[in-house]
């Protein structure tokens, strides 16, 4: 089964789905006293706000006054508190695809022409009838209203039915209309339906009498939904397959009005708002639409709405520094920006158009004047209040076009080279797009390899890169540097050219294996990725024009590329449906995982922490959360033979970090890294012991006078009661024997005899030649107890002239291993501090002596001469770059 996150990266929500094929459902609730519509959004149902996702796109939708029911396949689920499945339901073989909620149960028809009746608490069968697709294929069903456990039922065939569910029994057959019933609708009146057929008749029929009232014909093909005001209007809407909606009087018996382009696709569910003008469609060009009808000549007028992209996104992209606002060009050729914060925040730039004025009086569907939609678009928020700060370049459309922002609109300026004002070739057209940091300049690349420089305040053209054009082919990517200084342009031919930005002056041109298809510049870094024919991706450093990184492991076309606001990694999309992270400093890949639907635009949060994708077939923007940000990832090589798994999108509720153990174990399965004592015997390591146990040896004399208590300890008169300790650096609570010896006042002179651990570790160590036991419980001590014990090496402080010997070998085994180095050299230069004399007037000490000498000065040599190294290479990089 998919998962919902990866290693590196989790879904987290979606963006911009609000409405699909299914039918909305218009529910009242007598709490809070207001009216929730719930819509189905890909697997999501949106009842504003939003419920869990199920596990598949939602097929039909149905709610009663306290549950939403959602099926999709042959599986139906109640959700409650619009957030959770309570209820599965579970029996057809077929595809559900009408329900009815009818009291304590709920009624589902299935493909097979099954009709099943289900107790919603005990989620067990009551009914089931099946029926002859050939006689009577259920096309529709409806509860009429004070028909008591009574329902009705339209037939493909033209036909209806009226059942009595609780007894099981076929009440009366209605002949119909010889043509297929598509939707049926309860009227204010009693008695009376509303009949929707497939030749766009509609029929107001009394049941109890079987007669017809009334007759209505709409043009526009199949009646897809019919609604009727109950605000004292008597006043019938129906909907149709291209988007049209008929206003009719049923007291005049006459159309009133038609609400054209209500939607770019079927109007799929339309309902009016008990009691109130308010109408409620939506269809599935991804947008639910609220009506209110207040002004004259019965038309109303949009009130408020909510809407995504009718087509899939092509591009998407941050705008801004906040990571807030996702910029989304789509296949409908709309231009908007969606909020990762709330929706209410989105924005719908609109649509290209040549001439607006044309545009608008021609309307949504007869617009010959609509630009296509946008391949790739590049923006600054710099002076965006100023003049446009959105430059996009048009499918197969030679004409570039700006955009506000601000007013949420096209720009005042279309550019295009000045050759071709007077005629537009079709086979000529922009390729790629830039906009300089500042916002003054736009670069535009064309197919013909022309590279043009525009200004965006006057729209005016300021230059080309190349005496007749920058490249022998079509213009890949252009790119300009966070300074202005240097332009970047790669061509089909193969070559990569950087060209000064004022003087428009090529400065080097690198040659590429393969074609690059695209090329993405991370200006604060100065590290340029390129995307190439072979799927393969190369890294150039603009500074010194060379390739520091390839990488290889895409099996198709790579769609998109973005870095990591730091630019340590690079996150590659390709149509092999992958998406790889990959780390620039180690030059390895890091995180992979499969979507289900190709990725083909991605896009990196300013502030780290979140990745936007858009996908092939899906309408909305799909947010993942950086993992690393907020738990501990591994971020360590894959492997050659890495599987990635398949990650689920996801849905448009944000989801919680609740992962099962199963996943943990695949993605949170750290293998714990024990740094070794020393990595290399050549390394000099120091140890992990803090200053404060080794650095002040040589000064404690200073500090102890510094300490010294100018006033003796008072006693307190009643002293707390205290578990007695043993003094030292780990505190250990004192054995009874241990107390007796410290409180008593009697100076035991045998004691005092006793030679201490590290005096007896010293002697067995000049046998053994093991120094790692004494070493370590001198680590152990602090400063204090360190001194005393180098102080009772010596003869007088009950030591000997063999303990002093094995204390300088155990300082020269730490020099030969080069380990706790730090270290060797404060003992070292503490004991020479407390045993001058004695060393000097000592034969078999003073050669011991001479011999560290002798290793210390080479150590230190070669410690020098890398340290030398490092600050002559750090010092010509910062000269050389400058």
């Amino acid at each position: 089964m998919a998962r919902q996150g990866g290693g590196l990266f989790a879904g987290f929500r979606a963006l911009g789905r609000y409405s699909g094929p299914v039918a909305h459902v218009l529910r009242y609730h007598g709490r809070h006293r207001s009216f929730y519509v719930a819509t189905a959004a890909g697997a999501s149902v949106h009842t504003y706000n939003v419920s869990n996702a199920l596990s598949q796109d939602i097929t039909c939708l149905a709610a009663d006054r306290m549950l939403v029911f959602a099926s999709y396949e042959n599986v139906l689920h109640a959700l409650a508190r619009n957030k959770e499945v309570v209820h599965t339901y579970e029996g057809h073989k077929g595809k559900i695809h009408l329900l009815l909620p009818f009291g304590d149960h709920v009624l589902s028809v299935d493909t097979d022409n099954v009709l099943i009746v289900w107790d919603i608490q005990s989620e067990e069968e009551y009914l089931r009838l099946d029926f002859d697709k050939a006689v009577f294929a259920v096309s529709a069903i409806l509860h009429p209203s004070t028909y008591l456990n009574k329902i009705l039922l339209g037939s493909e065939q033209g036909s209806l039915q009226l059942w009595n569910i609780r007894s099981n029994k076929l009440l009366y057959s209605f002949e119909g209309w010889g043509l297929g019933v598509t939707t049926l609708q309860q009227a204010p009146a009693v008695d009376v339906v509303a009949v929707g057929l497939v030749s766009g008749h509609i029929i107001v029929h009394n049941i109890k009498f079987d007669e017809t009232l009334m007759k209505f014909q709409q043009d526009w093909g199949p009646i897809t939904a019919i609604s009727f005001r109950t605000d004292g209007h008597p006043v019938m809407a129906a909907g149709s397959p291209v988007g049209h909606i008929a206003l009719w009087d049923l007291e005049e018996k006459k159309i009133i009005s038609q609400m054209r382009n209500a939607h770019s696709t079927a109007v799929a569910g339309m309902s009016f708002v008990p009691g109130e003008p308010l109408l409620i469609t939506n269809g599935a060009d991804n947008a639910i639409r609220v009506w209110i009808f207040d002004g004259p000549g019965g038309t109303g007028r949009l009130l408020r709405s909510r809407m995504g992209h009718s087509a899939p996104p092509i591009k998407i992209r941050y705008h801004g520094q906040n990571g807030e606002q996702i910029l989304s060009a789509g296949q409908d050729g709309t231009l908007q920006s969606f909020s990762t914060v709330h929706e209410r925040f989105n924005k719908s730039l609109g649509r290209g158009s040549i001439n607006k004025k044309k545009s608008k009086r021609k309307g949504l569907k007869n617009d010959t004047m609509a630009l296509p939609p946008i391949t790739a678009f590049a923006s600054e928020i710099a002076h965006q209040n100023d003049w446009d700060g959105i430059i996009a370049c048009h499918q197969g459309y030679i004409t570039c076009t700006t955009w506000n922002y601000q007013k949420c609109s096209m720009g005042a300026h279309k550019l295009m080279p000045e050759e071709f004002s007077n005629y537009k070739p079709l086979d000529i057209y922009a390729t790629a797009v830039d906009i300089t940091t500042c916002g003054n300049f736009a670069v535009i690349g064309m197919s013909t390899g022309q590279v043009d420089v525009y200004n965006m305040q006057s729209g005016l053209h300021r230059g080309c890169y190349g005496k007749e054009r920058a490249h022998e082919g079509a213009v890949r990517g252009v790119a300009v540097d966070g300074l202005n200084q240097l332009t970047i342009t790669a061509g089909k031919e193969g070559l990569v050219k950087f060209w000064k930005f004022k003087t428009k002056d090529l400065v080097h041109s690198t040659d590429l294996s393969s074609s690059p298809s695209a090329i993405l510049l991370h200006r604060d870094s100065g590290i340029l990725g390129v995307a190439s024919d072979d799927f393969s991706i190369s890294v150039l450093d603009i500074e010194t024009r060379k390739i520091v990184r390839r990488f290889s492991g895409h099996h198709g076309q790579i769609n998109d590329m973005t870095f990591s606001p730091d630019g340590r990694w690079l996150i590659t999309s390709s149509m092999d449906c992958t998406i790889k992270t990959w780390d620039l400093p180690s030059g390895c890949l890091i995180d992979c995982f499969l979507v289900n639907s190709a990725a083909v635009s991605i896009t990196m949060s300013p502030t780290g922490d979140f990745l936007a994708s858009s996908h092939v077939d899906e309408l909305g923007i799909y947010l993942w959360s950086n993992r690393s940000l907020y738990s501990l990832v591994s971020l360590r090589p894959l492997p050659a033979d890495y599987e990635p798994s398949t990650v689920m999108l996801p849905g448009t509720r944000p989801v919680q970090d609740e992962e099962e153990a199963g996943d943990e174990e695949t993605f949170d399965k750290m293998v714990e890294y024990d740094s070794p004592e020393q990595l290399g015997e050549q390394l000099v390591t120091l140890s992990l012991l803090p200053e404060s146990r080794w650095k002040n040896l040589l000064n404690l004399d200073i500090i102890k006078k510094k300490n010294k208590p100018r006033e003796p300890p008072k006693v307190p008169k009643s002293a707390p009661f205290f578990i007695p300790t043993v003094p030292g650096l780990i505190p250990r609570y004192a054995t009874p024997e241990q107390e007796s010896d410290t409180q008593s006042k009697v100076v035991n002179l045998g004691v005092l005899a006793q030679k201490s651990d590290f005096c007896i570790r010293l002697e067995e160590a000049l046998s053994t030649n093991e120094y790692a036991a004494p070493l370590n419980l001198l680590k152990d001590l602090g400063p204090s107890s360190i001194e005393i014990e180098l102080r009772s090496l010596a003869p007088e402080g009950g030591g000997s002239m063999e303990v002093m010997l094995s204390f300088l070998r155990m300082i020269g085994m730490m020099l030969d291993k080069k380990y706790n180095f730090e270290l060797a050299q404060a003992y070292l230069a503490l004991f020479l501090k407390l045993h001058l004399k004695i060393l000097s007037s000592e034969p078999k000490l003073l050669e011991e002596i001479s011999r560290l000498s002798t290793q210390l000065e080479e150590t230190w040599i070669h410690l020098q001469t890398l340290f030398n190294q490092s600050l002559c290479v750090l010092k010509y990089v910062k000269s050389a770059l400058l």
